[in-house]
């Protein structure tokens, strides 16, 4: 998931003192800035509570909807991937908005944090955004056809993890996010007990053996 909070910084002028010093709940290198009674602020001008139509982002490129939200006074923006693979924005021209998390015509405050489930250019919107696997009841999940990405981050972190090509050609699995899962052990269902877990994948478009 990718956030993007847009902010300006506060003016300060203090007489005596050399350096401004943060307000409550802003850290001196963060990037969000508060206005006095609590709005946030994008170029001098006030993030107020007053609801504000939602326009209908979907279909968008993601830089243009992140573009116009900005201009319809939304600055906490964040996407994510609507496909379920946990891959990175990392250039939002590349990328269109498939779903948002706050329905189009819907009045919120302008301080209302705007989420985009979005896809590569290339790709197809999902029916509904498809979510990342999880670990529920310390039982392991079926991580079969989710990406390799996603799967590592549902485990716990000191999990040890081995992933091997499911094809004969042993490739190395460089870039988890574009890997699919094909076979898993332990089982979906097992228990959970800090035992290592190994993976076989195939690249996404390739169908596992």
């Amino acid at each position: 998931m990718r956030t993007r909070i847009i902010s300006a910084a506060l003016l300060c002028a203090t007489v005596g003192l050399t350096a401004c010093q943060p307000t409550d709940g802003q850290s001196g290198g963060g990037n969000s800035a508060t206005a006095p009674g609590g709005s946030a602020t994008q170029g001098g001008k006030s993030a107020s509570a007053a609801p504000k139509a939602v326009r209908n982002f979907v279909g968008m490129g993601l830089q243009s909807a992140q573009d116009a939200a900005q201009a319809d006074g939304f600055y906490s923006l964040k996407s994510h991937d609507a496909l379920g693979r946990d891959r990175m924005q990392a250039l939002d021209r590349n990328w269109k908005v498939c779903s948002q998390n706050v329905a189009a015509g819907r009045s919120v405050p302008t301080r209302t944090t705007l989420d985009f489930g979005a896809v590569k250019l290339a790709e197809s919107c999902p029916g509904t955004d498809q979510k990342e696997p999880t670990v529920q009841g310390g039982r392991m999940p079926d991580f079969k056809g989710k990406s390799v990405k996603a799967a590592r981050a549902a485990l716990d972190s000191g999990t040890s993890l081995a992933v091997k090509d499911a094809s004969a050609d042993g490739r190395w699995i460089l870039v988890e996010s574009n890997w699919k899962v094909c076979t898993q052990t332990p089982a979906a269902g097992s228990a959970l007990r800090g035992q290592p877990v190994a993976f076989t994948a195939v690249k996404f478009g390739e169908s596992c053996p």
